[in-house]
């Protein structure tokens, strides 16, 4: 069963290389425009402040990685 990891526990550069993971994954669109990377990272950094976004690590699997807060939601809730 996944669960929900505090990001803010999480050291700053495993975080840093969490969310560059997470947004440079193959399959990520962004649409017409090109973001820069960093702007990504910065962009769900905030996420993850706001509590719009989830560190989630996965027992299963034993991986990790960022999640909305809804997919968070319905995979711990499962």
């Amino acid at each position: 069963m996944p669960i929900i990891v505090p990001w803010k526990d999480i050291p700053a550069a495993t975080l840093d290389n969490l969310i560059e993971e997470f947004v440079t994954r193959d399959g990520t669109d962004y649409g017409d425009t090109e973001i820069l990377t960093a702007t990504k990272v910065e962009q769900v950094r905030q996420q993850l402040k706001r509590g719009e976004a989830f560190v989630v690590f996965d027992e299963a699997t034993e991986s990790v990685g960022v999640m909305g807060k809804e997919q968070a939601d319905e995979a711990v809730n499962d």
